[in-house]
C-alpha cells in the first residue's frame, strides 16, 4: 500500500490532510480554501530552481453558447493580453520570458487550463501578474479582432491534420444535441463572419462568458522554494480579488452516443499515406471505480504485445506495425475504450480477420476468468513506479496534479488514480462485457478510400461513409479470423527486485573515461542510409516481444539512427538492465532479415517519407535549412527512391558491411559502480567483436566519418525559394536563419543572451501585432555545434518574401531597443540567464542527455555551465552591443543569413512572381542546394574519431 505522510495543518479554510505521497518525495504540500471558496495547494521545495503555478478552471469548450463555437478557447487567448492592474499589452508573457520562464494554456470540453513558470527569484511579481487573469483582465476591441485571427490561424494549422479530422468525425457522429458533437477550436467564420452577421457583438458576449470564471469554479496549485507560510501569504494576497459568483460547473449529459450511433463502420479518408484501425466502444468512465482500475487491467492485456497476444499475431502475420489499446475521455461522464492499430497492405485487405481476432481475444479474456496475479503484478508495478518516480520540472509537475484536485478527496491528490489497489473481479468483468459486438464503432482510414465515400464532415470536410456492421456479421468475422493460439502474457522476468542504491565510495563531478576502445558508421550514400534506418527499425521489431515485458516494469531502451550510425540506449531500474542489454546485444551480433518483416517495415517506412510533403510548411522549411547545411545529408526523394528499390537479398548483403565497421561509445551513468561498468562495456565488445562468427570488425581512423556544416557568407544574404510539397496547404512559411559562430563560451553567452531578450519581443510584433501567424517564433539553433538565430513564421496570410521583410524590419526596429539597454535591465537579463544555466538537474535523465550531448558533438565541455556562468558574470554592456553590432544587426559585418521561403497554395502566384525577379544587391539566389554546397567552405568537425578521443 502507498505511504501516507501528514502534512502541515492548512490555514484559511484549510484542514489538516495527510497526503499520501511517494516515498522519495521531500517537498512540503499545504491544502488552502480561499474565503471566496478557491481551493489552493501549495508546494514548497527548497531545492528547486522554478517556481510554477497552474488554474485550472471548470469552464471549457462544453460550455460554449450555441453558435459561438471556440467561444472558450478564444477567451483563453484573450486573457493572455493585458489587465486592469498591468495595461501594457503582453506585460505577463515578456515579464515571465525575461526572467527564464515560460507560459502556455489549452481549452479542453470540460476546463481551461493556465500555467507558467519562472526563475525562483521572480516568483511574485509573475505570480501577481498571473493572477490578474481571474481579476480583471482587460479585453480591448483592437486585441479582440487581432486574437481572433490568431484563433483562426490555429485552426487553418490543423485543417489538414488528420489527428484532428478523425477526432472531429468521431465527435460529428454522435448525438447532436450532445456537447460533444460540437466543434470547439473556433475560427473566423464562428467567432467574426457569423456573429456578425446575426447582429451579435463578440466582445460583448467574451465579457458575459468571462463571468463563468468564478472563484468556485477554479483549483490553483502553487509551487515555490519559500516556506509554506510565504507562499500562502502570498496567494491569500494575490488570489483573494477573484470573484465568487457561486456558478455552478457544466454538468455533462449522459452519453454521448445513441443507439444509432452504434454498430458503424466509418470509412474515412485521410490526408497522409497509412492505413489505420480504431475500434471503439462507449464504456462507464473508471475514473468512478479508481482504486479497482479495470480499464488498466483490460488495456495491459489487450494491449500486450508479447508472446499469445493479438499484436503478436498480426504482427507475424505482416498485417500491422502497432497496436494500442486503452482508455481516453474528456468527461467524468462518458468515456471509450478504444484498440488504434496501423495495418500494412495486407492487414488492409484483412480488416475483417484483425476484428475478429479482438472479439476472439476477448472472448478468452470472459472465458478464462479475471486472474488475481496480473492485478497483483500491475499494482507491484504501479508502487514501484509511484515511490521511485523521477522528479519532473515544476511547471510539469503542477499541470499534473492541478487535474487530480476536482475529481479526487484532498489526500488523494498527489496520487490521483495511479494506485488502484482493490481487487474487483466483478468490476472488470463489468467493463469487458461493454466492450462487445452490440456496442462497437469501427474507424477505418485509408487513402483506397479515394472516390468511394458518400459524405463529408462539415469543420475539416473530411470524407467518410457509414455502414452498419450488425452482431451477426461480428460473429462470421471471429469464425474466419486467424486460428494462431492466444493466450495470456506470462510473469514478467523484469519487474525487479532489488531496489537499493550502490553506495558512493568517491562522488564524480563529472564523466570520466573508464576504458577506451578504438573499435558504426555508414558508408556515403542514400542506399547505405535508408538501409542502416531500415536495420534499426528490423532490430527494435525483432527485440518487440521479449523487450516489451521490461517497458512496463519500467525498464526502457530505444536503438534509433544518429549522423553516424545507430545508437542503444537503455535507462530504468539496474536490477534486471543487463539481462535486457545482453538480448540486444544478441540480437544485433545475430541479426539476419526476415523476409516477411523486411517487407512491412520497408512498405511503412515508403508510407512515412512519402508523408513528409503533407508536413507543416515550417517543418519543411526546417528540413531545407538542414539540407543547405549540412554537407552529408541526403534529400527526401533521393532516400524514398533508394529505398523503393532495396530488395531483402541487397539488404542481407549490407549488413555485414556495415556492422564491420565499427566505433564503439560508451557512456554509463547511475546506481552502477565504476568496476561494473567497466565489465558492461567489456561484455558489449565481448558479444559483438569476439563472439564465434562476429560481423563486427573495428574501424580504422581514417573510415570516421563526421556531419561537417556549411560556412555560409558575411554580409551576404542567400535565400531558396520553393512550393510547398501539398499545395492544398493554404500556409506558407519563412525560416530566417543567422548563422554565427562555432561553440566558443564567450560567443554562446552573447547569443544566449540576446535570444532571451529578442524572442518575446519578436513573438509580440510579429505575431501580435502584426498577425502574420500562430506559429511564430525567435530561438537559437545549433547544428553539429554551428550556432545561429532562427526567426520562423508560418502564415496564410502573407508571402514568404514579403514574411522576409518583416523578419528585417523587426531586426532593424530591435537595433534601438539594444542600444538603449539600460544598465538595470541588462543586468536582469544576465542574471536571469544565469539563474536558467544553474538549474539542477531534476533527474538522471535530464543529467545524462546532456553529458552524453557533449560526448556525441564531440565538445566534451563537461564544466560548461560552470565557465559559461564565470564568463556572463563578468559580460560588459558595451561588450554585448558590440557583439550585435558585428553579427546580428542586418548590415553587420559579420552576418551571415540563409532565408528558406516555403510558398503554399495561397501564394501560388506570389511564387511564380518571386522565382522571376532579380537578385538585389547583397543577395544570393540558391537554386541548386548540392551545387551551393560544394562551392562554400565547411566548419570543422568537433567530433574525433577512433585515437582522438580527449576525455581524459
Amino acid at each position: 500500500m502507498a505511504t501516507a505522510v501528514a502534512a502541515t495543518a492548512a490555514a484559511a479554510g484549510g484542514s489538516n490532510v495527510e497526503f499520501i505521497r511517494a516515498r522519495s518525495d521531500k517537498r512540503e504540500y499545504r491544502r488552502v480554501v480561499l474565503a471566496n471558496a478557491l481551493e489552493i495547494l501549495l508546494i514548497s521545495d527548497p531545492d528547486t530552481d522554478k517556481a510554477a503555478a497552474c488554474m485550472e478552471v471548470e469552464v471549457g469548450s462544453f460550455s460554449d453558447p450555441e453558435g459561438l463555437e471556440g467561444l472558450a478557447h478564444f477567451l483563453e487567448h484573450m486573457l493572455f493580453y493585458a489587465s486592469e492592474k498591468y495595461p501594457g499589452e503582453h506585460e505577463y508573457t515578456k515579464y515571465i520570458t525575461e526572467h527564464g520562464g515560460s507560459y502556455n494554456a489549452y481549452t479542453s470540453s470540460e476546463t481551461t487550463n493556465f500555467f507558467f513558470d519562472v526563475n525562483v527569484d521572480n516568483f511574485e511579481e509573475a505570480l501577481d501578474r498571473f493572477a490578474q487573469f481571474f481579476i480583471k483582465p482587460l479585453m480591448s476591441q483592437d486585441a479582440v479582432l487581432r486574437e481572433i485571427k490568431a484563433v483562426d490561424s490555429e485552426h487553418k494549422k490543423n485543417l489538414l491534420s488528420d489527428g484532428w479530422r478523425m477526432y472531429q468525425l468521431q465527435k460529428h457522429l454522435a448525438s447532436k444535441d450532445h456537447p460533444y458533437h460540437k466543434f470547439s477550436t473556433g475560427s473566423w467564420e464562428t467567432l467574426e463572419t457569423k456573429p456578425k452577421a446575426r447582429g451579435v457583438d463578440i466582445r460583448l458576449e467574451l465579457l458575459k462568458f468571462y463571468k463563468n470564471y468564478s472563484a468556485n469554479l477554479m483549483h490553483l496549485v502553487v509551487y515555490g522554494k519559500e516556506s509554506l507560510d510565504y507562499i500562502q501569504g502570498l496567494v491569500e494576497r494575490m488570489f483573494s480579488d477573484i470573484k465568487n459568483t457561486d456558478q455552478r460547473c457544466f454538468k455533462c449529459p449522459s452519453h454521448p452516443l445513441s443507439e444509432e450511433h452504434l454498430q458503424l463502420l466509418v470509412k474515412a479518408l485521410p490526408i497522409e499515406e497509412g492505413d489505420y484501425l480504431r475500434i471503439i466502444w462507449p464504456i462507464t468512465p473508471s475514473i468512478q471505480f479508481y482504486k479497482e482500475g479495470p480499464c488498466h487491467y483490460l488495456s495491459h492485456l489487450i494491449g500486450h504485445e508479447g508472446e499469445g497476444s493479438v499484436f503478436h499475431i498480426i504482427k507475424e502475420l505482416g498485417w500491422a506495425m502497432n497496436l494500442m489499446a486503452g482508455e481516453s475521455t474528456d468527461s467524468n461522464e462518458y468515456s471509450f475504450f478504444s484498440v488504434s492499430i496501423r495495418l500494412t497492405d495486407a492487414g488492409h485487405e484483412h480488416m475483417e480477420d484483425i476484428v475478429g481476432l479482438i472479439f476472439k481475444y476477448l472472448h478468452l479474456l470472459k472465458v478464462d476468468g479475471v486472474h488475481e496475479w496480473i492485478f497483483n503484478e500491475l499494482e507491484a508495478i504501479n508502487e514501484m513506479e509511484f515511490h521511485y518516480q523521477d522528479k519532473v520540472d515544476p511547471i510539469s509537475y503542477v499541470m499534473r496534479t492541478v487535474s487530480t484536485m476536482r475529481l479526487f478527496p484532498p489526500e488523494e491528490w498527489l496520487v490521483g488514480a495511479a494506485l488502484p489497489s482493490k481487487y474487483a473481479p466483478q468490476r472488470i468483468n463489468m467493463i469487458l462485457d461493454q466492450l462487445s459486438p452490440e456496442r462497437v464503432r469501427i474507424f477505418w482510414e485509408s487513402k483506397k478510400f479515394e472516390g468511394s465515400t458518400s459524405s463529408a464532415e462539415p469543420w475539416y470536410n473530411t470524407p467518410y461513409s457509414v455502414e452498419n456492421v450488425a452482431p451477426t456479421m461480428i460473429q462470421q468475422w471471429i469464425k474466419k479470423a486467424p486460428t494462431e493460439k492466444l493466450h495470456l502474457p506470462e510473469p514478467n522476468i523484469f519487474v525487479p527486485k532489488d531496489l537499493s542504491l550502490k553506495e558512493v565510495h568517491e562522488k564524480v563531478t563529472f564523466p570520466t573515461v573508464l576504458r577506451k576502445s578504438p573499435l558504426s558508421q555508414l558508408c556515403h550514400s542514400s542506399e547505405a542510409v535508408v538501409a542502416t534506418e531500415l536495420f534499426v527499425d528490423l532490430l527494435v521489431d525483432y527485440l518487440n516481444a521479449y523487450a516489451y515485458d521490461a517497458q512496463i516494469a519500467g525498464l526502457f531502451y530505444s536503438i534509433y539512427l544518429t549522423s553516424a550510425g545507430f545508437q542503444v540506449s537503455l535507462g530504468g531500474y539496474n536490477d534486471k538492465m543487463r539481462a535486457l542489454l545482453n538480448a540486444i546485444l544478441v540480437q544485433i551480433a545475430s541479426f539476419e532479415v526476415k523476409p516477411n518483416r523486411f517487407s512491412a517495415l520497408k512498405e511503412t517506412s515508403v508510407k512515412d517519407y512519402q508523408n513528409f510533403n503533407f508536413r507543416q510548411p515550417y517543418s519543411q522549411a526546417s528540413y531545407y535549412v538542414s539540407l543547405i547545411l549540412e554537407d552529408k545529408k541526403w534529400p527526401v526523394a533521393e532516400k524514398l527512391e533508394a529505398l523503393s528499390k532495396l530488395e531483402s537479398d541487397f539488404f542481407a548483403k549490407f549488413v555485414p558491411h556495415l556492422l564491420s565497421k565499427t566505433f564503439l561509445e560508451c557512456y554509463v551513468q547511475g546506481n552502477i559502480e565504476p568496476s561494473e561498468a567497466k565489465s558492461v562495456v567489456q561484455e558489449i565488445e565481448n558479444t559483438i567483436f569476439n563472439a564465434p562468427n562476429s560481423l563486427f570488425k573495428s574501424m580504422s581512423p581514417s573510415e570516421y566519418l563526421t556531419k561537417r556544416v556549411v560556412m555560409l557568407e558575411n554580409e551576404l544574404k542567400c535565400y531558396y525559394q520553393t512550393e510547398g510539397l501539398n499545395q492544398k496547404n493554404q500556409n506558407s512559411s519563412v525560416i530566417q536563419y543567422i548563422q554565427v559562430h562555432q561553440d566558443d563560451a564567450i560567443l554562446n553567452i552573447k547569443l544566449e543572451l540576446f535570444s532571451l531578450i529578442a524572442s518575446q519581443p519578436a513573438f509580440n510584433q510579429l505575431r501580435t501585432v502584426e498577425q502574420l501567424g500562430y506559429i511564430t517564433s525567435l530561438s537559437l539553433r545549433s547544428d553539429y555545434g554551428v550556432l545561429a538565430l532562427q526567426v520562423v513564421i508560418q502564415s496564410t496570410v502573407k508571402d514568404p518574401s514579403y514574411l522576409d521583410g518583416r523578419v528585417d524590419e523587426f531586426f532593424k526596429m530591435f537595433e534601438s531597443k539594444i542600444y538603449e539597454l539600460s544598465d538595470k535591465d541588462f543586468k536582469r537579463n544576465v542574471k536571469s540567464l544565469i539563474d536558467s544555466k544553474l538549474e539542477k538537474f531534476k533527474n538522471l535523465w535530464e543529467e545524462s542527455d546532456f553529458y552524453w550531448g557533449e560526448i556525441q558533438a564531440g565538445t566534451l565541455k563537461f564544466d560548461r555551465v560552470e565557465s559559461e556562468v564565470t564568463m556572463l558574470r563578468e559580460l560588459k554592456k558595451e561588450e554585448f552591443i558590440e557583439y550585435f553590432d558585428q553579427y546580428i544587426k542586418v548590415d553587420a559585418p559579420q552576418r551571415r543569413t540563409l532565408s528558406v521561403q516555403v510558398f503554399g497554395g495561397n501564394h501560388s502566384a506570389e511564387f511564380k512572381t518571386a522565382i522571376a525577379e532579380a537578385d538585389p544587391p547583397k543577395m544570393y539566389r540558391i537554386t541548386d542546394i548540392f551545387g551551393f554546397k560544394r562551392s562554400r567552405p565547411l566548419y570543422s568537425s568537433l567530433k574525433g574519431g577512433p585515437g582522438r578521443i580527449t576525455m581524459d
